[in-house]
C-alpha cells in the first residue's frame, strides 16, 4: 500500500528559508513493509520537486525513478559485480565509467534486448563494441 502527501502551501517556506527557489511542491510517500516475522510497520520518503502535478502523477514518476534506480543498481550489482571491485584509487572514476558504459549499452540496445545479453556479445572480443558503436 502506498500513500502520498503532496503540500504546496510550506514549499513557500522552503523557498524563502531554505533558499530553494524552485520548489514548489513537498512530498511525502508512506508505504507499508512486511517484515520478516510477519510485522507490518510504515516506511515514509520525503521529497521536494518544481513541479505541480497532481498526487497520482507525482506518485508515477516517483515509482518509475525508482524502478530505474533498482534496474540500474541490479544489473550493476549482479550482472557486473560491481561490488566485487575494490579500488584504492580511482573508486569515483570506476563508477563514473561503469555508469557511462550502462547508458551507452542502454542506447546500443534493440527495444527486446536486455543489457545483461548485449553486455555478453560486446564483451569478448572488445573490438565487437567499436563495431557496433561505427568507430572501427
Amino acid at each position: 500500500m502506498r500513500k502520498i502527501g503532496c503540500n504546496r502551501a510550506d514549499a513557500q517556506y522552503v523557498r524563502e528559508r531554505l533558499d530553494v527557489p524552485d520548489c514548489q511542491t513537498l512530498v511525502r510517500v508512506d508505504r507499508e513493509v512486511r517484515k520478516p516475522g510477519g510485522k507490518t510497520t510504515i516506511e515514509s520518503r520525503y521529497f521536494m520537486t518544481s513541479l505541480l502535478l497532481s498526487a497520482a502523477c507525482l506518485l508515477r514518476l516517483i515509482r518509475g525513478h525508482w524502478q530505474v534506480e533498482n534496474c540500474l543498481q541490479w544489473m550493476k550489482d549482479r550482472g557486473w559485480e560491481e561490488d566485487k571491485h575494490t579500488l584504492k584509487h580511482g573508486q569515483t572514476m570506476f563508477v563514473e565509467l561503469t555508469n557511462a558504459a550502462l547508458s551507452l549499452l542502454n542506447l546500443m540496445k534493440m527495444p527486446d534486448e536486455a543489457v545483461q545479453e548485449l553486455t555478453e556479445n560486446v564483451r569478448f572480443p572488445p573490438k565487437n563494441v567499436l563495431q557496433i558503436l561505427g568507430v572501427d
